[in-house]
């Protein structure tokens, strides 16, 4: 992969400012983009938009391929004659604070039902044509996912785990039965994920007008309740029940002494190959459609994964497993060009996955965090990146910079004031010695 050296800016479509619960694709976003442009930065990196599941959290989403409805703007519903903006008033809530997923779902479902009954009577500005077409490119995942919603719904929001047995095995006669019974619902769920690709396609095409590339983010494991999940049992590691033998976690180390219970479940990789790694070829490509390149999160877990049995409490009980590897990526390749992946490969890092990264030409991760320490031969240090590094000051899992400097040492910031200047220093070298 081919990345020209430039700067942006990570920060979700959640945490732009705005007078809702949370932010949107709306002006707030292209406000955004316009101020990057003018600050001369040429990236800006999302975390996943996936519709969350569990704890809200974009890592348990309930797909691998929807986007998240709160993030439609009611603006442009309204400049395009679906709702009126008097629809939508405004949330009790200070937007300066915090986000608010509870309310920020509460208050755009009722809108998001005011414009799909327009759009039904053909009216609004949008022309059916374009909803019609956008669900036959996308009905390998759109299908699926616009049932399983109507199912949550109609079960209560309860996981697919507790539906009626005959639907939560997807018998022919039962999916044929709920297709009939959910028809408007399911409609419903492939318009607002419509609208939805709509906003964000529109999005990054101005963003990238203005020479600002997107970077996506692709989790490794999804949620067991999930579309993708209820749809593609074969693909997971589950029972004759459908529960999970056993999920993912990370072991024990020194910031953790029981490990990391994540609680996805793991993949069948005996059934993806056989299918060619069909799924992830579908996932990574959508992924480079809406991006114009993807950080993939735990790309260490492709060589080799942490398997621990499902009950566990803690992820001390769980072994190590060999994941896919090359042939993997030789699939994505074989099938995506250009590749454009972004390989997270924080943590202990395997040989495998070091040599596919050179092979395959993926950029990893450095963090400036963990950057000055006194060790100057420190991975994470300035003085030993090289054009195959992308830098970050730190991930959504750290501190902010201000945070983390002002709980530092004081010994330990007169180290980072010191070895920063140096770095300084070799940046303007750099520079200065670039073309000789």
């Amino acid at each position: 992969m081919h990345m020209t050296r430039s700067s942006g800016i990570l920060l979700h479509p959640t945490s732009l400012p705005g007078p809702y619960a949370t932010g949107t694709l709306g002006k707030e976003a292209y406000r955004f983009a316009d101020m990057l442009a003018q600050a001369g930065q040429k990236l800006w990196q999302v975390l996943p938009l996936y519709p969350t599941g569990f704890g809200d959290s974009p890592y348990q989403a309930l797909s691998a391929f929807a986007g998240n409805p709160i993030f439609i703007s009611p603006e442009i519903l309204a400049d395009q004659g679906l709702i009126e903006l008097k629809d939508a008033g405004y949330p009790k809530i200070n937007p300066q604070t915090r986000v608010d997923f509870r309310n920020a779902e509460k208050f755009i479902q009722p809108l998001l039902l005011k414009a799909f009954k327009k759009f039904n009577d053909n009216n609004g500005t949008i022309d059916q044509k374009y909803f019609k077409r956008f669900c036959a490119k996308n009905t390998y995942w759109l299908d699926d996912f616009a049932l399983y919603m109507a199912l949550k719904e109609h079960f209560g929001l309860m996981p697919w785990t507790a539906w009626h047995a005959d639907i939560r095995m997807r018998k022919p006669a039962a999916m044929a039965y709920y297709k009939n019974v959910l028809e408007f619902r399911i409609r419903y769920h492939r318009f607002v994920q419509f609208l939805f690709s709509e906003q964000w396609m529109a999005l990054k095409k101005y963003a990238n007008s203005k020479s600002i590339s997107i970077i996506g983010d692709n989790p490794i494991f999804v949620a067991h309740d999930s579309a993708d999940v209820w749809a593609h049992r074969e693909l997971f590691d589950l029972d004759g029940k459908g529960f999970p033998k056993h999920v993912a976690g990370f072991p024990p180390d020194g910031f953790s002494p029981t490990g990391q219970l994540w609680g996805n479940p793991l993949y069948n990789w005996k059934k993806h190959r056989e299918t060619n790694y069909k799924w992830w070829i579908d996932n990574i490509r959508m992924s480079l459609e809406q991006t114009d390149y993807v950080r993939i999160d735990h790309f260490i877990g492709f060589t080799r994964y942490w398997s621990i049995p499902y009950g566990e409490t803690t992820a001390e009980n769980g072994k190590w497993l060999k994941g896919p590897g090359m042939e993997f990526f030789s699939a994505l390749k074989k099938h995506l060009r250009p590749l454009n992946l972004i390989a997270e490969d924080l943590g202990i890092m395997t040989e495998e996955a070091a040599l596919i990264m050179k092979k395959m030409k993926l950029p990893g991760m450095k963090l400036l965090h963990f950057a000055f320490d006194g060790n100057p031969q420190n991975n994470f240090h300035p003085d030993n990146f090289s054009a195959e590094n992308v830098v970050y000051t730190g991930t959504h899992d750290n501190d902010t910079t201000r945070g983390w400097f002002a709980k530092l040492s004081k010994a330990r910031k007169n180290i980072v004031q010191k070895e920063s200047l140096l770095s300084d220093k070799n940046t303007e070298y750099y520079f200065a010695n670039r073309n000789k």
